[in-house]
């Protein structure tokens, strides 16, 4: 609470409530009559303000349109005064003051006819055009004087009528009422304006005078609201409002501060006497602590005890501020008194649970040590700072864990021990130090984010079982070698002469097989991929006619069977060459990080002129940063067999997807095609050498039968696999799982 608000609060306390309550009664019931009272005249003013314009208004009307009447019967007076003295030999034209101010003059011959007009009008036309229908004023003339009428137009106006002296014609004078009550119009807008703003002004300071009632309410509510929720708020918090006049000694108490204590709330200022005899005699120094703020001009926080009604101590912290009163009336120190007897015991009982806490921590036989979320020490015992070689300087509470860490004795090796594989809530394993000894070390995560590790020496129970263990292979090495050495001894004399003679048997066999394998395979390379590289050569270089026109486009026609065929023999035998070094072990990975999505893109882009030239859409799902461990060559081959698959068994307008997928621990390649699909009995034979299904040769698509035999072969190599799923009719799905880090072939050249 501030320093006005606590002086508020102590100076409402020395007033009886019931006093509070009726003068805001009173006040309120005192500024209602009133503020209805002067929004009642700021009404009446307004409505005499237009009264006053209106009668205002309707009398200078009249005047102007008879003055105007006046006006128009001297001017008609003139103007015929003007045109008989002008009559000899002249045209009958009205002068030019005729038709100021918006009058309009006509000059008739007897006939009613217009000879002469200002403004001009039609020669030749009649006056009754004009002014319409008015038999008073043609046949009477001047004696009719000037009278209001309505024109042919509708147009209301004065006009008066009077007869040339020779007979010859009359002259009418028009006025028109737009003409004639222009400036009493501006005048009226004028008044009507003056009178508008004043009713503004009076209108507005009805309603400031009412929104300024209307605030002091909601204001005087608000602050009766305030002072009900001051003092709830004190009452539940255990907290009381004291007010000090240093100056006079003189302390006035909230009554939340008497229902803390127990006491009969009291009207009347308390001396620092009454309050002594409450404190506890080592807080009698109370006054004295007082004095010293009041000298350095500073804040005052002291925590005393004080007995409440039934002679009980109750801990109070008070905290409060010096406040210079205006006049020279003194200081005052005015603050808040909480209760903080509760907080005292359990800050003492937790005193003495840590306390035991740690005495119990410190007789644990094995190394203890807590450590909070952020990595910082709270606790340990001398056991873990001896089996770490720490200093208590060191490891001080708080202190991060990298720190104290750095201080202590290196470990060289850690293994986990336990069937249970360790989570991220426990794990239990066992740690050698540099200078030879072994701990067992158990981690458990509390609940607050921070871990609990206890740790034992077993250096000698791990010699111990060195030793065991040691004993215990020596001890089964010797039962082996006895037991080999009598059955060797058995079987000597029986199978000593016949396994040498089928082993140099079966051993000259196969290396006269591999030989001939070997030597077949080497012969076959060399002496049929050099013709067939010559064939295939010499078709394009004839389906290109680089060396001029072959004749007949037959030959054109042979040409392309030849390169075809001698590109179909060429793959058979490559396919076949791989199957034999594949199954012959010679084949090496050479393994390195590979983008599987690229890689995908890339096989299919070599395929996508087949699938445009057999009108089947080729689409490419791969996603980016796809990664695996593999020989990339290898992998390439094994896509590209499966999608060159699926676009020989697909059909026109059909569909081949590839899609890259990463699995767990692993990316999945899959290839999918709406062709016409192998029986299930078929697929299970699928990937072995030369195995094709019936189908296959029935539609006259065979091949060499061992892509997919190359395909699994090499997915083996890389620890994957190969997995195919069809349905007849429907399409077939390929899939290739190869994982993230695979396994490396056999050490043998590629």
């Amino acid at each position: 609470m501030s320093r006005s608000h606590a002086a508020d609060a102590t100076t409402h306390a020395e007033q009886p409530r019931g006093a509070r309550s009726r003068g805001g009664a009173r006040a309120r019931a005192l500024r209602a009559p009133r503020s209805r009272a002067v929004i009642t005249a700021a009404g009446l003013c307004v409505v005499a303000f237009g009264a006053l314009l209106a009668s205002l208004a309707g009398a200078s009307y009249e005047k102007a349109l008879t003055e105007a009447a006046a006006d128009l019967t001297i001017v008609a007076r003139a103007v015929a005064s003007d045109i008989e003295t002008r009559r000899a030999g002249a045209a009958p034209t009205p002068p030019d003051y005729a038709a100021a101010r918006g009058r309009q003059a006509v000059v008739t011959n007897v006939d009613g006819r217009v000879l002469a007009a200002t403004p001009p009008l039609p020669i030749g036309g009649l006056l009754a055009d004009l002014i319409g229908p008015q038999p008073l004023l043609t046949e009477f003339a001047e004696k009719a004087g000037t009278l209001r009428i309505t024109l042919a137009d509708g147009t209301r106006a004065l006009a008066t009528l009077r007869n040339l002296s020779d007979g010859s014609g009359q002259i009418a004078l028009i006025h028109p009422h737009e003409a004639v009550l222009a400036d009493w119009r501006a005048a009226t807008i004028r008044c009507a304006m003056v009178a508008a703003g004043s009713a503004a002004v009076t209108a507005a300071a009805g309603l400031a005078l009412r929104r300024q009632t209307r605030r002091a309410a909601l204001a005087e509510r608000a602050h009766a609201a305030m002072r009900r929720r001051v003092d709830a708020a004190l009452g539940s918090g255990r907290c009381g409002l004291w007010d000090w006049d240093l100056a006079r000694g003189r302390i006035h108490w909230s009554d939340s501060m008497f229902e803390m204590l127990g006491l009969d709330i009291e009207r009347r200022p308390i001396s620092f006497g009454e309050i002594a005899l409450r404190l506890h005699p080592q807080d009698l120094d109370l006054a004295e602590k007082v004095e010293a703020v009041a000298a350095t001009h500073g804040a005052f926080d002291h925590q005393f005890r004080i007995a409440d009604a039934v002679g009980a101590w109750v801990w109070l912290r008070m905290r409060a501020e010096l406040i210079e009163e205006e006049g020279g009336a003194g200081p005052r120190l005015v603050g808040i008194a909480v209760d903080v007897t509760e907080h005292r015991a359990l800050a003492e009982g937790a005193a003495t649970a840590d306390m035991r806490l740690r005495d119990a921590i410190e007789t644990i036989s094995e190394a203890f040590v807590l450590w909070d979320a952020q990595n910082r020490l709270v606790v340990c015992n001398s056991k873990f700072l001896g089996l770490h070689g720490l200093s208590a300087d060191v490891a001080t509470p708080g202190a991060s864990y990298a720190r104290i860490m750095a201080s202590a004795v290196a470990l060289e090796e850690s293994e986990i021990i336990g069937d249970a594989a360790p989570t991220a809530n426990e794990r239990i394993y066992e740690a050698r130090l540099a200078d030879g000894r072994w701990l067992q070390i158990s981690e458990r995560r509390t609940k607050d984010g921070g871990y609990v590790s206890v740790g034992a020496d077993i250096t000698a129970l791990k010699r111990n079982q060195e030793k065991l263990i040691d004993s215990e292979r020596r001890l089964t090495a010797s039962v082996a070698d006895l037991i080999g050495s009598r059955q060797a001894l058995e079987r000597q004399a029986q199978e000593l002469a016949t396994l040498a003679e089928q082993y140099h048997l079966q051993k000259g066999e196969a290396e006269a097989a591999n030989l001939a394998k070997s030597q077949f395979l080497a012969n076959m390379s060399h002496e049929l991929r050099t013709p067939l590289n010559a064939i295939i050569g010499f078709s394009e270089m004839m389906q290109a006619q680089v060396f001029g026109a072959l004749g007949s486009p037959k030959y054109v026609e042979y040409c392309s069977h030849i390169h075809q065929g001698g590109r179909y023999l060429l793959d058979v035998l490559t396919d076949i060459l791989d199957m034999s070094r594949l199954e012959a072990g010679r084949v090496r990975l050479e393994e390195s990080e590979i983008d599987l999505s690229g890689a995908a893109r890339a096989t299919a882009e070599r395929s996508r002129r087949a699938a445009e030239a057999k009108g089947i859409e080729l689409i490419v799902d791969a996603r980016e940063g796809l990664r695996c461990c593999g020989d990339h060559d290898a992998i390439v081959k094994a896509i590209a067999v499966l999608v060159s698959n699926s676009l020989k068994f697909t059909a026109a307008g059909g569909c081949v997807r590839l899609r890259a997928r990463r699995s767990y621990r692993a990316v999945l390649i899959f290839v999918e095609d709406t062709g016409c699909g192998i029986d299930a009995r078929a697929v299970a034979a699928l990937g072995r050498p030369f195995e094709q299904p019936a189908t296959v040769m029935e539609n006259g698509m065979k091949g060499s039968g061992l892509g997919l035999a190359i395909a699994r072969s090499l997915m083996a190599l890389h620890g994957g696999s190969l997995r195919i799923r069809s349905r007849v009719g429907v399409g077939t799905i390929a899939m290739l799982r190869i994982p993230a880090k695979s396994r490396a072939a056999s050490p043998t050249s590629r």
